[in-house]
């Protein structure tokens, strides 16, 4: 049987930790009392129909390798999120991967902070993931850094004539 955490199921589905909570006691999710792991996990099949997003077969490994940890599945998660218009859930995942030092990640949580996609426009935490991506070799973080240090010159050199 396919497991899933609680906090998985919220990205999945949008439901608060209240909803989810309230259909565990209702029964109308499936709690796995699963020894081997600490926190709470949920019947992937007892959710399936109710997932935001249009899911193929590969997908559900997807989810499983990113509920897991995995940097590189939690990033195409968070793509399959953003191609379907649900940005505040692959932010969660995002975030997720760019902590565990994933440059695709950080440099996608730089362009989501930039636009205020899924989450506040703040353009001092675009930088700051950006340039994280940019220090691990991120082609086109570094592209953008070098895009800013220009303009950055060019600005100084305005003000200075």
């Amino acid at each position: 049987m396919q497991t899933i955490s609680i906090q998985a199921v919220t990205t999945l589905t949008g439901w608060s930790l209240r909803t989810i909570r309230r259909r565990l006691a209702d029964g109308t999710l499936s709690c796995v009392n699963n020894e081997d792991r600490i926190k709470t996990m949920i019947s992937f099949d007892s959710i399936k129909n109710d997932i935001g997003i249009p899911l193929k077969s590969e997908d559900i490994e997807l989810i499983m390798s990113a509920d897991t940890g995995d940097a590189n599945a939690q990033n195409d998660l968070a793509l399959l999120f953003l191609e379907n218009n649900k940005p505040q859930s692959a932010i969660y995942w995002l975030e997720l991967a760019a902590k565990q030092g994933f440059a695709d990640a950080m440099q996608l949580l730089g362009k989501c902070y930039l636009k205020g996609n899924g989450v506040d426009k703040d353009n001092n935490i675009a930088m700051m993931w950006v340039a994280k991506a940019a220090s691990l070799g991120h082609p086109i973080a570094l592209a953008q850094m070098k895009s800013i240090r220009l303009l950055s010159d060019d600005e100084i050199e305005n003000r200075v004539d």
